[in-house]
């Protein structure tokens, strides 16, 4: 909508499109609000949304760019009686810092000839930072080829050699050849960059979170489709390993049925999330597939019964809080787990794989976290985690859709230069948009981004996270499945090192094409992002300073940049109208809570009588032009009571109907649908939204 055609008049104008931004617009649409809803960028999502590659390098590209000083224009004549001006920033650049890009892979296809090192094609784009590697890779290739002349000619000379030797090498040498002629180049990266959906943040949806059952309870799942996380590895002396969920059933036939049972009933009475799912490691340091299926377990010998035990024994005090527990409540989560006695290899596990915890992180803040990862198995799959399928982008996308359906109106590209307060009140009464116009508003809320410097209040330093970007050819942990959604937390490397997380992407989510994997880095900045994570990354992945590691999957291009943690801030801490609310950007936990929690406050702050989200209604349930307005209040009332029933005992249903790997269907394209089904239990269905189908 152009600017000379907005109304003068909302009750909430938000700038800025991040995801409790987002969330905040809906809510309020939802709830009848006039809503105007602006971002000075071109895209949605702010910091949280999702690029293809050729929109990736133009991003990295403005970054690389130097900010232009801000000039602040005399709005004065706008203002009315006892009003004052606010200026608000014109750029949100220092959200993201210390960009960096290194390409590992040929200009052009390598079948075609040498490749070229034409810096001018991607300079603009990738900036200084770019490390191009193609003149030296071509240097390479002029040298292997010297040299197999040379063995050639040598081998002709040679008659007494083997012809089946011959047959062999010349086997290796075409074998070799295929591989380099079928690498990938930056050239078909650019080609196929539509493939890509590459997200600034690296979040996971936990399956019990606050986002999950927002999206489920405002009837936004139905705008996104859904992936489950299917591995969660672990990464130690160098090597990585996979974790698995098995059936508590399994372990009863294993060993000591009696024990187990006992065990069963304890955490059926409990938390009946678990009724079903215990977690296991295999204590080698080899890379192993630990086995899954009930077979598979019966013949594995990885773990033994003694560790078991230990496991089993301790996840089962994880049920509620203990004299013992409280005892190590305020102290280090790694001492309480050393003093469990369960063997390096399980407190490796439990710290780094189930709490995900850190060296700072208490006995009382671990076993919270390992209680909402067990709580969260089971429920849409063998990991407690989900993604979107196209990336983390498409949710703040979906809360948009749903204010737009409602009323709200869209603008990018388009900004609030400066706020308008009353001085007796001091609450902002209007704002001027980009093109002068006064708009009235009721309640102001905008991202930290775009807050002038001198008007926020920080009591400590901003903190930053790092992250990286890697688009390799393969997986770091090849299986049998090319549709494999991984995580890692790979434990600090050295004292002072920071905690990596680590999510691998296949194709099958929409976020990379055919024939790679998209891996994403964050941790706690202590540097800059390429000091922080490029240790890992030459110690994990193939690149031109580990090219030694022949088994590792190779980066093709990489990405590094430094990124604001929203964690840091106090949205009560800025100089600012009572009536103007401030949301912060991703914060650098791996789910979504922080911003769900934020954009709840701030709704609840403004209406705090009213619904946070409703539900959306179906399209069937919608009345036009006053059809069916015959019904009387007491089928309404009738048809009322019936949905509060189905909601009631929903999850309990769920629960005790689910069998052994139920309630998941991968599919072969796309994802699946997150729905609550008329029965009232929350499942996982599959695309067509009509069956509850098994995991295969």
């Amino acid at each position: 909508m152009a600017a000379e055609d907005l109304p003068s008049e909302f009750d909430v104008v938000i700038l800025g499109t991040g995801l409790a931004e987002s969330v905040v617009a809906a809510a309020f649409s939802r709830v009848g609000q006039r809503v105007l809803h602006i971002d000075r960028r071109s895209y949605y999502a702010a910091n949280w949304a999702s690029f293809t590659f050729n929109s990736l390098l133009t991003w990295i590209q403005q970054h690389h760019e130097e900010p232009q000083p801000e000039e602040l224009q005399d709005w004065s004549s706008l203002l009315e009686e006892g009003e004052e001006l606010i200026y608000l920033s014109n750029s949100d650049s220092a959200s993201i810092r210390n960009v960096q890009v290194f390409c590992f892979t040929s200009e052009e296809d390598e079948e075609e000839g040498a490749p070229s090192t034409k810096e001018d094609d991607r300079g603009a784009a990738d900036g200084d930072a770019v490390k191009e590697t193609p003149e030296s890779q071509s240097a390479d290739a002029k040298d292997k080829a010297k040299k197999q002349k040379a063995e050639e000619e040598e081998e002709e000379e040679e008659e007494e050699q083997a012809s089946q030797t011959k047959g062999e090498e010349l086997s290796a040498a075409q074998s070799q050849s295929e591989a380099t002629r079928k690498k990938i180049s930056y050239a078909q990266l650019v080609k196929e960059g539509r493939r890509f959906n590459i997200d600034l943040v690296s979040k996971l949806l936990y399956s019990r979170g606050s986002l999950v059952d927002l999206l489920i309870k405002s009837n936004v799942s139905r705008y996104a489709e859904f992936k489950n996380v299917t591995r969660i590895l672990t990464y130690r002396h160098g090597n990585v390993q996979q974790v698995c969920t098995i059936s508590l059933y399994t372990c009863l036939f294993t060993f000591e049925v009696t024990f187990y049972l006992f065990v069963c009933v304890c955490v059926c009475v409990y938390i009946p999330p678990f009724i079903s799912l215990c977690m296991y490691i295999s204590p080698h340091l080899s890379v192993s597939q630990v086995p899954c299926s009930r077979a598979d377990v019966f013949a594995s010998r990885q773990l033994s019964v003694v560790e078991k035990r230990k496991l089993m024994r301790f996840l089962t005090s994880c049920v509620e809080e203990t004299d013992e527990q409280r005892a190590y409540k305020a102290r280090p989560y790694l001492e309480f787990l050393y003093d469990q006695r369960l063997g390096e290899n399980l407190q490796h596990f439990l710290f780094h794989s189930i709490a995900m915890a850190t060296e700072d992180t208490t006995t009382e803040e671990g076993l919270a976290s390992t209680r909402h990862f067990l709580r969260c198995l089971g429920r849409y799959g063998n990991t407690p985690f989900l993604f979107p399928v196209y990336g983390l982008g498409e949710i703040p996308q979906c809360f948009c859709r749903m204010c737009a359906v409602f009323g709200g109106i869209y603008c990018l590209r388009h900004s609030v230069n400066c706020l308008l307060v009353e001085k007796d009140t001091n609450r902002c009464k209007a704002v001027i948009d980009s093109r002068g116009q006064r708009i009235s508003c009721r309640h102001f809320v905008v991202e930290d981004g775009f807050v002038a410097v001198d008007r926020k209040k920080r009591a400590t330093p901003p903190r930053f996270l790092s992250r990286a970007v890697l688009i390799t050819d393969s997986s770091i942990l090849p299986s049998s499945s090319d549709q494999q959604v991984s995580m890692v937390t790979v434990p600090p490397v050295a004292a002072g090192c920071p905690t990596v997380r680590m999510v691998e992407l296949c194709p099958s989510t929409m976020t990379c094409m055919a024939g790679t994997h998209l891996v994403h880095l964050t941790c706690q900045s202590v540097g800059s992002a390429f000091e922080d994570l490029s240790p890992l990354v030459t110690t994990m992945f193939r690149t031109t300073e580990s090219p030694d590691r022949e088994t590792s999957p190779s980066v093709l291009w990489c990405l590094y940049f430094n990124m604001a943690d929203g964690s840091g801030l106090d949205v009560k801490g800025h100089d600012l109208p009572s009536n103007v609310f401030v949301c912060s950007g991703p914060d650098g936990g791996l789910s979504h809570e922080h911003a769900v929690r934020q954009a709840e406050w701030i709704f609840k702050q403004i209406l705090p009588e009213e619904d946070f989200c409703p539900p959306a209604p179906n399209p069937e349930d919608i009345i036009y032009n006053g059809e069916n307005a015959s019904s009387t209040g007491e089928e309404e009332e009738e048809e009322e009571e019936e949905q509060n029933k189905q909601g009631e005992g929903g999850e309990e249903w769920k629960e005790e109907g689910k069998e052994e790997g139920e309630g998941v269907e991968e599919g072969e394209e796309g994802g699946d649908v997150l729905e609550e089904p008329s029965d009232g239990g929350v499942m996982f269905s599959s695309t067509n939204l009509t069956t509850t189908p098994a995991m295969h």
